[in-house]
């Protein structure tokens, strides 16, 4: 589950993962900002540099060898819940958890695609920019160019199986593509 804060990915997920055991698919969370890289790498260029924070923040290699490839084909069916504690910028020393049988991982995060993840479906929280302008915090608004520059080069609403017209909190809207259309 892509999207930016803004749109709440993780709310969206643990939701999500709610609803999936009553259907007879036990499904785990794992939000991808628990495996942000320290602040010495994240915030090496400063704390309000948006291409840092669209290439710097997230470890996609670490997300997919704790996370995604444990649990996709040939892997051992564990996962790790967390590779870095943010608050206090340390290794949070979290031991792998075992995929429950049949069940479903849900990552929820920013700016995930095109970075080689092996994502089985992916669902794209689309937030207009000018809604991303008015409903992201002042003190957050110096991420928004990683944002705009993410549609402009990832383009995750054409990659992504599904899209979640989230502009509006309160009036979400289901667009299906690709296989699911």
């Amino acid at each position: 589950m892509d999207g930016p804060d803004v749109a709440a990915p993780d709310e969206l997920a643990r939701a999500v993962a709610g609803r999936l055991p009553a259907l007879g698919r036990p499904a785990v969370v794992v939000p991808a900002g628990g495996f942000l890289r320290p602040a010495s790498l994240r915030l090496e260029h400063g704390r309000t540099d948006p291409d840092a924070r669209y290439t710097d923040w997230l470890d996609a290699a670490a997300l997919a060898r704790e996370v995604l490839g444990p649990v996709g084909p040939g892997g051992d069916g564990s996962y790790l819940p967390v590779l870095w504690d943010v608050e206090r910028d340390r290794a949070a020393r979290a031991r792998p958890e075992p995929m429950p049988p049949g069940g479903v991982l849900l990552v929820p995060g920013a700016l995930l695609q095109g970075l080689g993840l092996a994502f089985d479906v992916v669902v794209h929280l689309r937030v207009a920019p000018a809604a991303r302008r008015r409903r992201t915090p002042a003190e957050r608004a110096w991420e928004l160019p990683a944002f705009d520059r993410y549609d402009d080069e990832v383009d995750p609403v054409a990659l992504a199986d599904a899209v979640v017209l989230a502009d509006s909190p309160d009036h979400p809207a289901l667009v299906l593509q690709g296989r699911f259309s």
